[in-house]
């Protein structure tokens, strides 16, 4: 065995759950390796691909993902992908060929570890066969406990070498980290806070996803209302104080709720310009606290009144425990019959009245949506590309917990969702995958759709095509009233998606009228054994809400 087959190896006996690629020379050996010993490969037609689908399998298992790339230009073409990744905590090994390290003139040659760096991913390479099962072992407990990406370079002369006498030919699991309590007086003040404030609300991110139980029991305690950010949405579903997303994709009454409350304690979640609406959904008077295990994170977007570092789930049993030492009975406070009242009627954008702007032939996006949302199963995994579109899926269809939603929008780069799809899938089969996706995005990706039509993917995929780039045309539009405004370079020629898609092996239709659905309700009839895309032209809504609010932070 060499060092490629000997890294191939720690990596599955470590517990390396899916890998993801484009081989070429320089992975060759590495990826043969992962599948030797039990890791399964999934081909993509574009290393930006395989780095958003082993993002999303992640996401959506909580396991350790491997990419694998060649050396120099396979990963560049990945680093859109490992971005987001980086961005979002995501656990997952990036484990690449390098340069030999004689081969100075190689026009492979990058500074890869520099690379690494700068998409804020944690860069480790193999140095020598010596130290490969170290090195190998490093990166990995770094991507599990820490929740990092991370860079693992091979350099092509290291691969190729034998491995040294004596080296085990298993290595002991890497343990999971404990929970991380907070400090007792941190959990006594967060008791405080929760006592005395009248309208508190817990907005819970990304850190949270595992903490859903805890943090209903500690709601219930202690009188507040629940809401998530866009990333975690789902985590409630089905409680009746639940608030839905908080930020741009909120209803006007799950930000008036927001709004008023005195006491808002962000789990998991940095309480960023998104999850906040660049801080307009916090009341002047409000006492802010964050829950983290990073604690870098803590007041990183706005100020805070007490930060507490410790897993989340930890916290709120803490905390739930001195609230009921010192409580005879859980107070209503914030959970009273209006209040449920409210959020019943226009918590939920299902329930806000819109005006039809369909035409016969264009359709409106939320109708065409809530249509969907009646038509598909309840048993779902919605995932969302970036784009002026991206609120109809994300807010219009429901969701049956935290795992039934991937949203890979750190980065806000466009043509991720179908990767994001395709990871997701394979993370959670038991459910029935959908994205929602813009026609620049779909095509900027499309070559992913071949990978899609060859796993026999029972996919669902919505474009809201509007033929152009729609959060231009509506920023710019607006902003200079659209008079005169050349859109040349953000709008083309209406495409026909449906008979692309049907070229590539998937089923194909065009919407452009609720009637044309019907052909949805065959698709899922039948043996949902291809990709489905609903190429829908959809009609102009003048510039979607949260777009508004996504162009005031560029």
């Amino acid at each position: 065995m060499n060092i490629a087959g000997l890294v191939g190896r720690t990596l599955a006996q470590l517990g390396a759950a899916h890998a993801f690629g484009v081989v070429g020379s320089g992975n060759f050996h590495l990826t043969n390796a992962l599948r030797e010993n039990g890791v399964p490969f999934t081909a993509a037609r574009h290393e930006g691909g395989a780095a958003t689908m082993a993002d999303a399998y992640s996401r959506m298992s909580g396991l350790v993902s491997i990419l694998t790339t060649h050396q120099g230009c396979g990963l560049t073409n990945a680093a859109t992908g490992i971005g987001e990744a980086a961005k979002s905590r995501t656990p997952m090994i990036v484990l690449t060929a390098d340069a030999a390290g004689s081969a100075v003139r190689s026009n492979f040659r990058i500074d890869q570890d520099g690379l690494a760096r700068s998409l804020g991913a944690v860069p480790e390479r193999v140095h020598s066969a010596q130290s490969a099962v170290a090195d190998t072992v490093r990166a990995f407990r770094t991507a599990q406990n820490e929740r990092r990406t991370v860079v693992l370079s091979v350099p092509l002369d290291v691969q190729a070498q034998p491995v040294p006498a004596g080296t085990p030919r298993r290595v002991p699991p890497v343990a999971p980290t404990g929970f991380v309590r907070p400090n007792a007086s941190l959990v006594r003040g967060l008791a405080d806070v929760l006592s005395t404030a009248k309208r508190p609300v817990f907005v819970a991110g990304r850190g949270a996803r595992y903490a859903a139980e805890e943090l209903k029991a500690l709601a219930a305690q202690s009188g507040a209302l629940l809401a998530t950010s866009a990333v975690a949405n789902g985590l409630f579903e089905g409680e009746e104080f639940n608030l839905g997303i908080s930020g741009g994709f909120s209803t006007p009454e799950t930000a008036a709720l927001i709004r008023d409350a005195d006491a808002l304690i962000g789990w998991g979640c940095t309480l960023n310009m998104w999850t906040m609406r660049h801080g307009s959904l916090i009341n002047p008077d409000a006492v802010v606290v964050q829950v983290d295990l990073d604690d870098s994170a803590l007041g990183a977007n706005r100020e805070i009144h007490l930060g507490v570092i410790g897993d989340c789930a930890a916290t709120a049993a803490d905390v739930m425990a001195e609230l009921q030492a010192s409580q005879a009975e859980p107070p209503a406070k914030y959970r009273t019959p209006e209040t449920a009242a409210r959020i019943d009627a226009g918590a939920r954008w299902q329930n806000v009245p819109v005006e039809d702007l369909s035409t016969s032939e264009r359709i409106d996006p939320r109708a065409l949506t809530l249509e969907l949302d009646a038509l598909l199963p309840a048993e779902r995994l919605v995932s969302v590309d970036s784009g002026n579109f991206m609120g109809y899926p994300a807010t219009h269809l429901s969701v049956p917990d935290e795992f039934g939603f991937c949203f890979t929008q750190a980065f806000q780069s466009i043509g991720l969702g179908l990767g994001t799809a395709i990871g997701a899938a394979l993370a959670r089969p038991d459910r029935l995958p959908v994205l929602g996706t813009g026609d620049g995005g779909f095509l900027m990706a499309i070559s992913e759709l071949e990978t899609a039509v060859r796993l026999g993917l029972p996919l669902v995929v919505i474009v809201y095509n509007d033929a152009a780039y729609g959060a231009e045309v509506h920023h710019f539009g607006a902003a200079n009233d659209a008079a005169g405004t050349d859109m040349e370079t953000v709008t083309f020629p209406d495409t026909d998606i449906a008979a692309i898609a049907r070229g590539y092996g998937a089923d194909g239709i065009t919407v452009r009228t609720p009637s044309d659905l019907a052909a949805v309700t065959g698709w899922l009839e039948g043996p949902r054994t291809v990709p489905l895309v609903i190429d829908a032209k959809i009609a102009s809504d003048g510039g979607a809400w949260w777009l508004a609010e996504a162009f005031k932070g560029h």
